[in-house]
């Protein structure tokens, strides 16, 4: 991959991230500052945006961080740790972020009406050749894309928390993403570290969600209709399924409302009380008990180990 950091003036023709040198990342939350943070690592330079001064500052010690540690486990040098921070530009302004990339990755809250206003904005400053890709976990890109001019550059690029560990990277065709853009899509996850899956048509929830929530639904139901505590249930898959972590813990891990909303945009859309958000769910996120990210959600991250939280 070239260092230089201006964009090409050429519409891409070959399937291939070679002239892929520089991302707009924008939202610098859990999601979009990892992210940054692995093209960063992989050579690439990164606008990161961010509408808060505050967060773009909370994503660059948290990544600082996260960096350290792999220094002090001696899986990066200090050299290739400040290298990369030096390839990540901050910026509040979502124009100044798009106007030199070859590739945008939108990582903003799951509303739609604020990704098409992003989608459209990123249209509009970044240059005609850039792909801008969604990381919606559940929305299709379809339903953004109209928000652009190029809709056959629009596309999803979804990625697993946390970004810096997880290996696979979702790729989903939109009624008229071109074969080009998944194709490029695709060889940037790979050029990021990263092995792509291609979903060739839209349906909520994507491969790895849709199965994950069918797990996850009915261990809310065996939860909530008093067959099993939460923690039990958590062991049972740890231990019976192989699983890493149970349903509650990774719901923990992702943050309890990233899950309660896109539920609850689905029922609302829907109108299906089946998908209504399971009042478990709903009571921890009223509360403000998010999981990992706040100290607090089916567990007590207070505590070593994390102890479960009734509700």
């Amino acid at each position: 991959m070239a260092s230089d950091t201006e964009p090409s003036t050429k519409t891409p023709t070959v399937a291939d991230a070679t002239d892929i040198r520089t991302l707009c990342v924008t939202g610098a939350g859990q999601m979009g500052g990892q992210i940054a943070v692995i093209a960063a690592l992989a050579g690439f330079s990164v606008n990161l945006h961010d509408i808060s001064r505050d967060q773009l500052d909370r994503a660059v010690a948290e990544n600082r961080k996260q960096l350290a540690r792999r220094v002090a486990k001696g899986r990066i040098d200090q050299a290739t740790m400040d290298t990369a921070l030096e390839r990540i530009k901050l910026t509040s302004d979502l124009e100044d972020a798009a106007q030199n990339c070859d590739f945008a990755i939108e990582a903003v809250v799951e509303k739609l009406g604020v990704k098409r206003d992003v989608f459209a904005i990123l249209d509009r400053a970044a240059p005609t050749h850039a792909i801008l890709a969604t990381n919606s976990s559940y929305l299709g890109n379809s339903r953004i894309a109209d928000a652009t001019s190029r809709p056959e550059q629009v596309v999803n690029m979804h990625f697993f928390y946390p970004p810096m560990v997880m290996k696979l990277v979702e790729v989903i065709r939109g009624e008229s993403t071109s074969d080009l853009t998944v194709a490029r899509t695709a060889a940037l996850a790979r050029a990021l570290g990263k092995t792509p899956v291609v979903v060739e048509k839209e349906i909520s929830g994507f491969l790895v969600n849709r199965i994950l929530r069918a797990i996850t639904n009915e261990a809310y139901f065996l939860y909530e209709n008093g067959y099993a505590s939460f923690d039990d249930i958590d062991r049972a898959c740890e231990m019976g399924l192989n699983h890493p972590l149970g349903p509650f813990k990774l719901g923990d891990l992702s943050g309890l409302d990233v899950g309660y909303n896109a539920r609850l945009a689905e029922w609302q859309e829907s109108g299906d009380d089946a998908r209504r958000p399971p009042a478990s769910l709903a009571r921890k996120v009223e509360a403000g008990h998010l999981g990992r990210k706040t100290g607090k959600g089916f567990y007590d991250y207070s505590t070593d180990p994390p102890s479960p939280v009734d509700d």
